[in-house]
């Protein structure tokens, strides 16, 4: 059916005023659907919008799940969140020393960066020395911060040759595609759960890390944590055991699984 044209008065004819165009019922309602349709898409879109903050950008928490970031009220992270470097630290031979940084590679075959600092102090023994003293082929501890596998110095140490660790052989070097080593040595605190605690940093810190890389050298120790029975799980990455190394608040190694 062909709909009539609305009838316009000619110019010049008087007495029969111009009707304003109409639309018709099943136009009407066409144009209805279409604006709740826009309103649906709309409302669907800022539904995505919020999936898409809370499944694309994630922080991890301390129970080790995730939380959404970027949403209009965030929920607060974890004591133990990763969102940022932590202190940390490596021991290993110096394989390369240049200006602003040097290579380790730790018992384990872990290959560090290590960037230097203007506040970067340096001893050797129990005395104070200087930067000059870190060279090739000598074996070091690196206390700092960690991220990745690359630790910005607080600290270095220069250790006596044939220092290494007895313990370095109980290591298990990291292997791509290698099944996770499940073993557990001497006492693991009574309900500890992997992501409780809260992340420390300073003297605690410095001293549960080279606690536990003087039991288990080899990893990259990426942070420190306090557990609520006041012992420290030391956090240790790039080998495929141990990854959690537990050292008392005397700061001796317990445990590690």
């Amino acid at each position: 059916m062909v709909c009539p044209r609305e009838f316009t008065a000619p110019p010049g004819i008087v007495g029969i005023k111009p009707r304003s165009p109409t639309i018709s019922e099943p136009r009407k309602d066409r144009l209805r659907f279409s604006r709740r349709l826009t309103r649906t898409i709309a409302v669907g879109a800022a539904v995505v919008a919020v999936g898409g903050g809370a499944y694309g950008i994630v922080g991890a928490t301390a129970s080790g799940g995730s939380a959404a970031v970027g949403t209009a009220n965030p929920p607060k992270l974890g004591s133990n969140a990763r969102s940022r470097p932590a202190a940390g630290g490596a021991v290993g031979t110096v394989a390369a020393v240049s200006t602003s940084s040097f290579t380790l590679s730790t018992p384990a075959g872990q290959k560090v960066t290590v960037k230097k600092a203007s506040s970067t102090t340096y001893q050797k023994g129990t005395s104070s020395t200087s930067e000059s003293a870190i060279k090739r082929g000598q074996r070091v501890l690196v206390l700092g911060t960690t991220n990745g596998t690359t630790i910005t110095a607080s600290q270095v140490v220069v250790q006596p040759s044939g220092s290494a660790s007895a313990t370095a052989s109980a290591v298990v070097p990291f292997q791509r595609g290698a099944p996770p080593t499940a073993k557990q040595v001497g006492q693991i605190p009574a309900n500890y759960t992997q992501g409780s605690g809260t992340i420390v940093s300073g003297t605690a810190a410095n001293r549960a890390t080279e606690a536990a890389l003087a039991a288990y050298p080899g990893g990259i120790v990426d942070r420190v944590v306090k557990l609520s029975n006041g012992e420290y799980e030391v956090h240790n990455i790039g080998v495929n055991w141990p990854h959690h190394i537990f050292v008392s608040k005397n700061f001796k190694v317990v445990g590690a699984n």
